[in-house]
């Protein structure tokens, strides 16, 4: 499993000890976090950098779980990930590390496709391809949770998510849990229908950009750059005339589809364009609340490392309080640049 072969590889994990002027920040394909790589095509990124006096790099990888693991093992200084992966994989992994920007919330963009049936409760004893121990994974448990059964009804088969539109179409495979853009294709082949996604449960499945908590304290220049770029892209792509429309555009042909495609992606999604909207959502009481129900499920998992004994093993560290272990704090969400984006401080 790709998350336990990740705690072994911290073992080579260098501690970051001084200030660096050269940055490498990672993502992969999805709706939410399109923006870096036209951000980082259109030069915004390298805009933001130069203005800090730093450079960055921005690379995309393909397996998503894969770009977790290389932030982790220290190979990037930032990574996109969702809320829990945050948790599973770096802080689990012993990595402090800190949610900079909480870009969206998957509203629709997650969800359970069946086979030949359009009710959920039809799942029960088929075998559920999906990213194992990924949001993926949560949401399938919700879904099952929410129809009276639980994992022990189904055998989870884990596929990476490049292969999963791939493997959708052939016999034995009945069943599948994904994300966007890989879940619009899979919806669109015959007999595809999704029976449950992640507007059942809004705000749980959470986009973000994450960052090395050392390199984060000592380099804020990078905070501030990797902040005012997002907010510049997030003006440009949510503008309503021709600028937003060849943004949009990009962004779709980026990720394999059209502007049509694209747009019904991020109408699942709950994009925070303007910054004081991710700040009040990373200051409520839901984003505790939520990440305890992520830890729990995590541990019962056995997500959390194995010398977690409980699920509150990993503090973490919101606006709203801590839950969990104040002497482990491994995950923080930190509002401060987005605040600083939406005083007009960057």
């Amino acid at each position: 499993m790709k998350k336990i072969a990740t705690l072994l590889l911290l073992l080579s994990f260098s501690s970051y000890s001084s200030a660096a002027d050269s940055f490498k920040v990672c993502w992969s394909i999805y709706v939410g976090w399109m923006p870096w790589g036209y951000g980082d095509e259109q030069k915004i990124v390298d805009k933001w950098a130069e203005k800090y006096d730093i450079d960055i790099d921005v690379v995309q990888i393909n397996d998503y779980v894969e770009s977790i693991n290389q932030y982790t093992t220290g190979a990037f200084d930032a990574c996109a990930m969702t809320n829990m992966d945050a948790l599973t994989i770096p802080a689990a992994g012993g990595v402090d590390s800190t949610a900079l920007i909480v870009g969206d919330f998957s509203n629709g963009n997650d969800g359970v496709v069946l086979k030949g049936s359009d009710s959920l409760a039809d799942i029960k004893g088929q075998r559920v391809n999906l990213v194992e121990l990924s949001v993926s994974h949560y949401l399938l448990a919700r879904a099952l949770d929410s129809v009276g059964m639980s994992e022990s009804d189904v055998t989870v088969v884990n596929t990476s998510d490049a292969d999963l539109v791939a493997v959708y179409p052939t016999n034995g495979v009945s069943s599948v849990v994904t994300w966007n853009p890989l879940l619009s294709e899979i919806v669109g082949m015959p007999g595809a229908s999704k029976v449950f996604d992640s507007s059942k449960i809004p705000g749980e499945i959470i986009d973000l950009m994450v960052v090395n908590t050392e390199v984060l304290e000592q380099n804020p220049a990078l905070g501030k750059a990797l902040t005012g770029a997002w907010y510049e892209i997030m003006a440009t792509m949510s503008d309503s005339g021709a600028k937003g429309t060849a943004a949009r555009t990009a962004m779709a042909s980026a990720s394999g589809t059209d502007l049509a495609g694209y747009e019904s992606q991020l109408a699942s999604t709950q994009m925070f364009y303007q910054p004081t909207n991710a700040v009040s959502f990373t200051h409520s009481d839901d984003l505790k609340a939520t990440m305890q129900n992520v830890a729990e499920f995590s541990f019962e998992h056995g997500l959390l490392g194995e010398g977690a004994a409980d699920a509150g093993f990993i503090g973490i560290e919101t606006p709203a309080g801590l839950y969990g272990n104040q002497n482990n704090i491994k995950l923080r969400f930190n509002p401060t640049y987005m605040q600083m984006a939406a005083d007009g401080k960057l």
